[in-house]
């Protein structure tokens, strides 16, 4: 490599690693209580206790559990219905003013077998949201998430930049050689070239995925745009509807169309996974991939016939395949662990590169040749 080209790869390096530095540290602070949600939300008494009782024959209608949530909050439209995994006998069912509000949400927990109400969990408040709302979109909405796809994209340019450097500037080290004698900045730097190394295969698939996630609300407006303008076409000009047909009927529709398949969530008429006519129901399969893809089934919410039901489009099947592999949530405790272990050391990656730059900046620096041309990257 000639000196001119690696220059050019120490500033590009250089530069993306700055200006994405602080909001990656950001994103792994706070990405690291996300990786434990489900433990923290139990250690902070959020988890609803399902009632240890004897109950023989068939479990609640739909129709039962929805009413029973509706009952509590009247001039409140339902919105989603959606289960935990590790929770089967409880469902939840989300409501707002508007099928699309977000500031007035209200989750109504309910036990599946007798449409009792469980409880009430606040909807947009507490640690784990804070975490959460930083880490997805800094409590800024859309541009938010935009902005930390960008930073994410800056991210990925560091880590390829940092593999090109890292051969040239390492050749004359052993893999994973510390030069501890040689002074604090060696040392530092030694640590940032062997972590970084260590953990790129596992920061480049968390920044890669990160970003396709800063991508959902796009990539659903653009299948409303395209398959769902399709799927029901007939509608268009029709008013939305004032009477709803019953919503366990609907779902006997959904589970003939699809009986391969199990229910994942339903989404009601007006919000954005469905349209003003329809019940969306998403079906989804039962293997540890395949329960993450879900098929929607569009069920008439006046009638109860069906409308149509098509497989997602590629680019939400890579959207929903990248959010396990980004929070490392499919794989149980030892996974997660293991997440939270990289995560701590890119932490580390990214404060000693900061360091590093910060020691470096008012320093004099000779352009006469490779080796000083490599140490303006630190």
């Amino acid at each position: 490599m000639t000196p001119q080209r690696l220059r050019t790869w120490v500033w590009i390096h250089k530069w993306s690693s700055l200006v994405c530095t602080a909001f990656m540290l950001l994103l792994c602070l706070t990405g690291l209580p996300l990786i434990f949600s489900h433990e923290i939300h139990h250690l902070l008494g959020g988890e609803i206790e399902t009632p240890n009782i004897a109950h023989q024959g068939p479990n609640a209608s739909m129709d039962d559990l929805l009413g029973a949530a509706q009952s509590l909050y009247p001039k409140l439209v339902p919105q989603y219905m959606f289960r935990d995994e590790d929770e089967p006998l409880q469902w939840t069912v989300r409501l707002g003013a508007t099928p699309t509000d977000q500031t007035q949400l209200q989750n109504v927990v309910l036990d599946a077998r007798t449409a009792q109400v469980l409880g009430q969990p606040p909807a947009n408040e507490g640690f784990l949201y804070v975490m959460f709302k930083l880490h997805v979109d800094l409590f800024a909405g859309l541009p938010g998430m935009l902005f930390l796809g960008l930073m994410g994209l800056l991210l990925v340019l560091a880590i390829i930049s940092g593999i090109v450097l890292y051969a040239p500037f390492m050749r004359k080290l052993a893999f994973g050689e510390i030069r501890h004698t040689r002074g604090e900045k060696l040392k530092r730097l030694d640590i940032h070239n062997f972590i970084g190394i260590v953990t790129l295969s596992w920061a480049l698939v968390v920044g890669l995925t990160g970003v396709i996630n800063t991508w959902s609300e796009l990539l659903v407006k653009y299948w409303q745009f395209d398959q769902m303008t399709q799927m029901v076409a007939p509608y268009k000009h029709l008013p939305p509807p004032t009477q709803f047909a019953s919503l366990q009927q609907s779902l006997q529709v959904a589970e003939r169309t699809e009986p391969a398949m199990q229910l994942g969530f339903i989404a009601f008429p007006g919000t954005p996974y469905t349209s003003e006519h329809h019940y969306g129901i998403f079906m989804r399969g039962d293997t540890p991939l395949t329960k993450r893809l879900f098929k929607p089934v569009l069920v008439d919410a006046q009638t109860a016939q069906l409308t149509d039901s098509r497989d997602l489009p590629w680019y939400l099947v890579a959207l929903l395949v990248s959010q396990p592999l980004h929070f490392g949530d499919y794989g149980g405790m030892a996974l997660k662990w293991i997440w939270a272990v990289l995560d701590v050391l890119t932490i580390v990656v990214l404060w000693t590169g900061l360091k590093l730059w910060w020691k470096k900046r008012h320093q004099y620096v000779p352009d006469v040749s490779t080796r000083i041309a490599l140490s303006e990257a630190y």
